[in-house]
C-alpha cells in the first residue's frame, strides 16, 4: 500500500528546488492577479465586455488577464481606474 502524502507537505518539499520555487511563485502571482481582477469586476457588477468598453480594450484582453496572462502595469492601472479602484503594487521578500 502506498503511503498517503499531504499535498502541502509534498509541495513544500518540491519548493526546496530554487528553480521550481521561482517558476511556482511567478505562476502563483499571475493566478492571484487574475483572481483579484475577476473578483473586482464581479463585485462591480460588470461583464468582461462592459469592463473592456470602460477601459477601451477588446473584451479578449480582459479575458486573457483573468486567465492569468501577463499584462502591463498601465493596463492594470486603467482597469483599476475603470472599477473605481486604485492599483497598488508591493515588492516583498
Amino acid at each position: 500500500m502506498t503511503p498517503t502524502v499531504k499535498f502541502d507537505d509534498y509541495l513544500e518539499k518540491r519548493l526546496q528546488d530554487p528553480e521550481l520555487r521561482s517558476n511556482f511563485e511567478a505562476e502563483n502571482l499571475r493566478f492571484e492577479s487574475a483572481v483579484v481582477l475577476l473578483k473586482a469586476r464581479e463585485d462591480a457588477g460588470l461583464t468582461q465586455r462592459e469592463l473592456a468598453r470602460r477601459v477601451d480594450v477588446p473584451q479578449s484582453t480582459i479575458a486573457r488577464i483573468e486567465r492569468g496572462n501577463n499584462t502591463s502595469v498601465d493596463t492594470l492601472s486603467k482597469i483599476a481606474n475603470a472599477l473605481g479602484k486604485k492599483l497598488c503594487l508591493l515588492i516583498c521578500n
